[in-house]
């Protein structure tokens, strides 16, 4: 390799020491089959063993969903908690308001589900976390949580695990 000032260095003498532990990349694409309309499933301890199965210690694992009528998100899983935001979606997002994409004058969507889309617009497809240890580093009341609008259906999502 040629220097700025033209004469040859020796490419070993740059190169960085090759870490002891090799980076990984473990993926998975997981399916769940939901049973109502606008479900909110706990997905903390399935994420959690893909984690433990990819062999990475520490690194990052992003899941995304696949489907652009869900989300993933964190919030704590609490009965109370998960009834409001239900409600909170139904009171920011009406099924039953004039949205253009349920109109067949707009449309060609028969489903009706726009509030589908818009809810998972707001609420977000894709989710990156930090894993420590062998797990995903959550805090005390942290759940990885699914949110499914436009059900009953089958749904997917990509978990990528990456690190050392």
């Amino acid at each position: 390799m040629k220097s700025h000032d033209g004469s040859i260095a020796a490419a070993a003498a740059e190169a960085p020491a090759a870490p002891s532990s090799s980076f990984k990349i473990f993926h998975r694409v997981v399916d769940w089959i939901t049973s109502d309309r606008l479900q909110l499933i706990n997905v903390t301890d399935r994420i959690n063993d893909i984690v433990r199965k990819s062999g990475v210690r520490e690194g990052i694992v992003h899941l995304q969903s696949l489907h652009t009528t869900t989300a993933v998100f964190l919030n704590e899983w609490q009965d109370a908690l998960l009834a409001d935001m239900r409600a909170i979606l139904e009171d920011l997002v009406r099924r039953d308001a004039n949205w253009r994409h349920n109109d067949p004058h707009y449309s060609d969507c028969d489903r009706r589900n726009a509030d589908s889309h818009l809810r998972g617009m707001l609420m977000g497809q894709a989710l990156s976390l930090q894993v420590r240890n062998s797990a995903v580093l959550l805090g005390t009341w942290q759940s990885i949580i699914l949110a499914e609008f436009d059900g009953p259906r089958s749904r997917t999502m990509s978990v990528q695990v990456s690190g050392l």
